[in-house]
């Protein structure tokens, strides 16, 4: 059995109403010693207050450039298990989707060669696989790959597309979101398995502008089904909604955030000419309105979670695409931007900060895109309009 560590600073954690890591590792530790000296460093680093754990170089498998994250304990001596410590990631089936049985093929491999120890998911939308020794990674690789799994992505390159579920579980899709996900990881290999960007690039795709998995706050690029018709109302349902206590004024009407619709009472009227689609109105009542006509995507740009500027939400680049395979028109638009993303960009600069520093005008001139309103961010915020020639010879 391995050593068991006294972890009092650890303890307080699983303390409360909420699941805790710290019973997880503790569970892992009865059976890896690997687990059992993370328990002992983790405590360690508690009690003196810093970081006992270092980004030792590069790790990886042959032929890739990303998918492992090394890293090391700085004192070896005194936890030799987790001297190494390094993170898999697992490409993820799109939507999270898994059968049992692969589960179980997954964590017999990890516990073979791993601490046993997983992050269902990480933010970054991978399978990961938290904890195993340098030459170890073979194995691993050698075995996941056997199975038809594949490596995710890390580093300066793209990361491993992400999406809600879409129309598998949820009637408000407009795009299929698993489909797209897994077009978007087949096209796009190379770059995902051998880091060449300036920094990350990560994808996510939302069936509705609900967005449940935020990918306007998260995604360098996002990519939202939306549509083009009009919203179909029901009246008989809207009396329901009504009848079963909502408040329409206040709930719906109020909260339309261009003031497209009206309730008098009898009849709900929507100006659809106005509607921006945020899909507030239909999420809340879902019985009596629905959207009609041609589907697609609306393709945003730009978010990331501070680092250089700050977080920043999405632009919108595309109000409307035709989200279907085999997606080139959509392929060929994401080439142009990393190429310009490629020529200008500075060390560990997402491609939204990039934008911000040399201006959304030289980006859409390079990508091939006429400034339209759905573009505008925010004001102006100085007088002055920097004329090129070309302007001037139109």
């Amino acid at each position: 059995m391995p050593k068991k560590y006294d972890t009092p600073l650890l303890d307080e954690l699983e303390k409360g109403a909420f699941p805790s890591f710290v019973t997880e590792i503790k569970k892992a530790a009865k059976m890896t010693e690997m687990a059992n000296d993370e328990l002992g460093v983790l405590e360690k680093c508690y009690r003196e207050r810093k970081t006992h754990w270092k980004h030792g170089g590069i790790v990886g498998v042959r032929g890739y450039g990303g998918g492992v994250i090394g890293r090391y304990s700085d004192v070896p001596e005194e936890f030799p298990a987790v001297a190494h410590f390094h993170t898999v990631r697992i490409n993820s089936v799109s939507g999270y989707f898994y059968k049992s049985s692969d589960l179980r093929t997954i964590c017999d491999i990890w516990d073979k060669y791993g601490s046993g120890l997983t992050n269902m998911h990480g933010s970054t939308g991978d399978l990961v696989l938290l904890g195993t020794t340098t030459d170890k990674l073979e194995p691993i690789f050698a075995e996941f790959s056997s199975r038809g799994w594949d490596l995710g992505g890390s580093g300066s390159a793209l990361r491993t597309p992400s999406c809600c579920v879409g129309a598998a579980r949820c009637e408000w899709s407009n795009i299929d979101t698993m489909g797209i996900t897994y077009a978007i990881t087949q096209e796009f290999q190379d770059e995902m398995h051998r880091p060449a960007f300036p920094y990350k690039f990560k994808f996510k795709t939302a069936g509705c502008a609900c967005d449940c998995i935020a990918s306007i706050a998260r995604a360098d690029c996002s990519i939202i089904g939306t549509w083009k018709g009009k919203i179909a109302v029901d009246q008989t349902q809207v009396k329901w909604y009504e009848g079963k206590g909502m408040n329409i004024q206040t709930e719906i009407i109020d909260m339309c955030p261009t003031s497209c619709m009206s309730y008098d009472g009898k009849a709900l009227k929507i100006d659809d000419s106005n509607c921006s689609r945020c899909m507030n109105c239909i999420a809340k009542m879902g019985k009596a309105l629905k959207p009609t006509g041609e589907k697609g995507a609306t393709i945003l740009i730009g978010a990331k979670a501070p680092f250089v500027v700050g977080a920043t939400l999405s632009w919108v680049i595309v109000p409307f695409i035709k989200m279907e395979p085999p997606y080139t028109d959509f392929f060929d638009l994401i080439r142009k931007m990393w190429e310009w993303w490629d020529e200008h960009g500075k060390n560990r600069e997402r491609i939204g900060e990039l934008i911000i520093r040399r201006g959304m005008r030289e980006f859409l001139e390079y990508i091939g895109l006429d400034p339209i309103p759905q573009m505008v961010k925010e004001p102006r915020r100085d007088p002055f309009w920097f004329w090129t020639e070309e302007d001037l010879t139109k």
